[in-house]
């Protein structure tokens, strides 16, 4: 039989559980183990062998016995790390002494030395290679007992059984519900009437009825409460951030959760509801889960508020959404118990096809009115990628969930109802998603209550990956919802713990944390020195801006690189064993990462010698514009026109540069002046003279210059040659004096030409070849009527 939604929800919990251990067992270290009994092993292995090759255990007894077979395991990968460090310096020291000469002319103290190493080098390794070999024998084992369990469930998954639309089948499966309910039934009077239990539910009945009145209490009075308290929260820090509606939300629903199971729990312990009946009761507490946990998955997903929908479907869809989540809650709880009654009376397959088919028709129909609503789903598109893709994944889901609620009635009326109800498992997967959609709009939602952002700012790295963090940690429950097993995770676990070997290094997941948390801290001790530099320490020193940068550059790639080899030192990674590969690899990158390489040791030059700074004026390859920044690759220049443009570094160190502004802001600008022919040149150079030393950008000393620079074919040429103080104003100076040139010019009568050319035709006679005679003049008679009629009406 397949797994039942019970049976899915406490395997979720369960990876709960094993998710939280394996991270504990991860940052926390290895205790040591003490010596390994081979003996017991080799018994425990033997009976291992001998269970699988005769293939009869049940799936529950491959689970216990995989189990210990894990813990074994676990205790020999532990074991191939003892004595590490010292077999590392044996080898060393051996290492030292060199090869054994071949002509044996090595000294006898060398010998014996080079024996005694090798003595304790095997005595070393002599119980690691028992370890290997024993984990080698254990992991084929757990590889075995994997195998046929997966193939019992293949197996079963694609049987074929009796079809529920056999009208044969259907009086017998309604006779076994009947019985069923006339046993629990019976069960409750018999108990009811026991003496014995009613002195029981007497004594116990004070407790019983306290813990049933605060059962109520939590579950009528306590979302009231929390919205109290979220209210009162919501005065006390910054609206419109949407934490405290997710908390409130939650709390409504926790509160009569934990009121319905204290009910629950009161009636268990009354001990009046017999055997059937604590059953069904043990029951109630995950069914009131599902219940309210998928309300409050709808409430938030679909709220009525279109601005805290996390998927804000236009008109009357919301509703229906909401209201379809909970009808699949409820179908989902129908289910839990009818599996629970199926396993506690053990049906026969006729009847449990019969009775399971009407609940995966219902929860089909809820599922494909809801697929139609989420494929349908469209919204603005915006600027942030992620959220076009969530919106994708959403039409994803719902498309998805169309053919499965057509396929599973389908499928379970053929008679493949373990195949059929893969529609639950999917309906929890859809649940686990709803729940990650929620979690991320939490995660962004505080971090913009913590940094005082608003929705308009853009979205921040650190809810990106934590939302990414929060997807990755969904995909175990999603694995154990689709019929994965927990031992496949613990299997997952021994295999990181086992590691990867590279060279003589077994790289393990603890020296990768290690290396990341060292490398991290690393990382943030540069930033913040980076930051101590730039903000507190350079601006007091005389070091221009482009220095400034330049040594907070360096800092950065000195410690990051710094902290990238202290993590790999600290983790204990020897990759002396990849250098070969990596020397290969280098020639290889060299070729075809010649370009990047050349630019970066160029950027490393800028930085260092300082040709350009960031704020210099420079023009380079026919682009002129103001340095914005230098990275160790290109330099970005802002050109006047607001464009930026990206040069690679390379063209700066090897190509001709200008810089304008480099060391100091003085520059020359050039004003070039033409006068008609005729003009006294004199007064024009005092004129322009004046002009010049009016303008409050130009230098006294050096002082301007005007010079008469020759005769043009249309004017007399000079040129206004003046310092600036600030190159930067070169073209607002330009302007100006050309303003004051044209005013002075004019004031005092000095024409400034523009060209004029004179045409002389050679011959113009041949011109008129061909061209028609010119008409003859009319007489006064013909070309003025008097009659008020037309020369042509006279002449005819």
């Amino acid at each position: 039989m397949s797994r039942s939604a019970f049976g899915m929800i406490r395997a979720t919990a369960l990876a709960a559980a094993v998710l939280f251990w394996m991270v504990v067992g991860a940052l926390a270290q290895d205790a040591p183990a003490g010596p390994i009994d081979y003996e017991s092993w080799a018994t425990v292995a033997d009976r291992a062998e001998q269970v699988v090759e005769a293939g009869r255990a049940s799936n529950e007894a491959l689970e216990d016995l995989r189990g210990q077979i894990a813990e074994w395991r676990m205790r020999f990968i532990e074991a191939q790390d003892q004595n590490a460090a010292r077999i590392a310096t044996l080898r060393t020291q051996l290492a030292a002494l060199g090869p054994v000469p071949e002509d044996g002319t090595e000294s006898d103290e060398i010998a014996a030395r080079r024996a005694e190493l090798r003595t304790q080098l095997e005595g070393l390794l002599a119980p690691v290679l028992r370890a290997e070999e024993a984990f080698k024998r254990a992991d084929g084992l757990i590889r075995e007992i994997d195998g046929t369990i997966r193939q019992r469930q293949l197996r079963e998954l694609r049987s074929l059984g009796p079809s529920p639309l056999n009208p044969i089948h259907w009086p017998d499966a309604l006779e076994d519900l009947s019985r069923s309910a006339v046993a629990l039934q019976r069960e409750f009077r018999e108990n009811w009437a026991s003496p014995t239990v009613r002195a029981q539910m007497r004594d116990r009945a004070p407790v019983t009825l306290g813990m049933i009145a605060v059962g109520l209490l939590l579950a009528l009075r306590g979302p009231r409460w929390v919205r109290i308290a979220g209210a009162r929260l919501r005065q006390s820090t910054r609206r419109g951030t949407g934490v405290w509606t997710t908390l409130v939300s939650l709390g409504t629903i926790i509160l009569p959760l934990v009121g319905f199971s204290t009910i629950v729990l009161a009636l268990r312990d009354g001990g009046g509801a017999g055997v059937r009946g604590e059953l069904l009761l043990s029951l109630l507490p995950g069914a009131a889960a599902l219940l309210l946990g998928y309300r409050w998955i709808g409430l938030r997903l679909f709220s009525q508020h279109e601005r805290e929908a996390i998927i804000p479907i236009e008109g009357t869809a919301r509703f229906e959404a909401r209201w379809y989540t909970s009808a699949l809650a409820l179908l989902m709880v129908l289910h839990l118990i009818l599996g629970r009654i199926i396993e506690l009376e053990n049906y026969a397959p006729e009847s449990v096809s019969v009775l399971a088919f009407p609940v995966i028709a219902l929860v089909g129909l809820v599922l494909f009115r809801l697929g139609q609503i989420l494929s349908n789903y469209s919204a603005e598109p915006e600027d942030d990628g992620e959220e076009v893709f969530h919106h994708r994944l959403i039409r994803l889901a719902g498309r998805i969930s169309m053919v499965v609620a057509v396929a599973a009635p389908v499928l379970a009326g053929i008679g493949y109802r373990a195949a059929a109800e893969v529609i639950y498992p999917w309906v929890l997967t859809l649940a686990i998603a709803g729940i990650v959609l929620i979690l991320q709009r939490f995660v962004r939602d505080v971090y913009r209550l913590v940094t005082k952002r608003t929705e308009a700012d853009p979205e921040g790295l650190i809810p990106v990956m934590l939302g990414m963090l929060l997807s990755l940690l969904a995909l175990p429950f999603i694995a154990l919802v689709w019929g994965a097993r927990v031992a496949d995770l613990t299997e997952f676990w021994a295999t990181l713990r086992e590691g990867v070997v590279l060279g003589e290094t077994r790289i393990t997941l603890s020296d990768f944390l290690t290396l990341l948390i060292v490398f991290l801290l690393g990382y943030l001790g540069t930033r913040l020195l980076q930051g101590t530099l730039r903000n507190s320490i350079l601006p007091k020193t005389k070091i221009d801006v482009g220095g400034r940068n330049a040594i907070v550059s360096g800092v950065g790639y000195v410690g990051i690189f710094l902290a990238g080899l202290l993590a790999v030192s600290v983790a204990g990674i020897d990759l002396s064993g990849l250098a070969i590969v990596a020397g290969a690899l280098s020639v290889g990158v060299g070729f075809g990462l010649r370009t990047i390489v050349e630019n970066f040791v160029s950027g490393i030059i800028l930085l260092i010698e300082r040709p350009v700074s960031e704020g210099d004026w420079i023009e380079v390859n026919g682009q002129m514009g103001y340095v914005r920044a230098i990275s160790v690759r290109s330099t970005r220049i802002e050109t006047f026109d607001r464009t930026d443009v990206v040069i690679p570094n390379a063209d700066l160190v090897s190509g001709v540069v200008t810089n304008w502004t480099r060391g100091n802001t003085i520059g020359r600008v050039i004003v070039p002046v033409g006068v008609a022919y005729g003009t006294d040149t004199r007064k024009v150079e005092k004129i322009l003279m004046d002009v010049a030393e009016d303008h409050p950008m130009v230098l006294v000393n050096p002082p301007p210059a005007v010079l008469f620079k020759g005769f043009g074919d249309n004017s007399l040429d000079f040129e206004i040659r003046a310092i600036l103080r600030d190159v930067n104003w070169m073209l607002s100076v330009h302007s100006d004096m050309n303003h004051d040139i044209a005013q002075r010019f004019a004031e005092e009568g000095i024409e400034i030409p523009f060209p004029q050319r004179d045409v002389w035709l050679k011959n113009p006679e041949t011109l008129l070849k061909g061209a028609p005679p010119p008409p003859a003049a009319a007489s006064p008679d013909e070309s003025t009527p008097q009659d008020g009629g037309s020369p042509v009406a006279r002449e005819a």
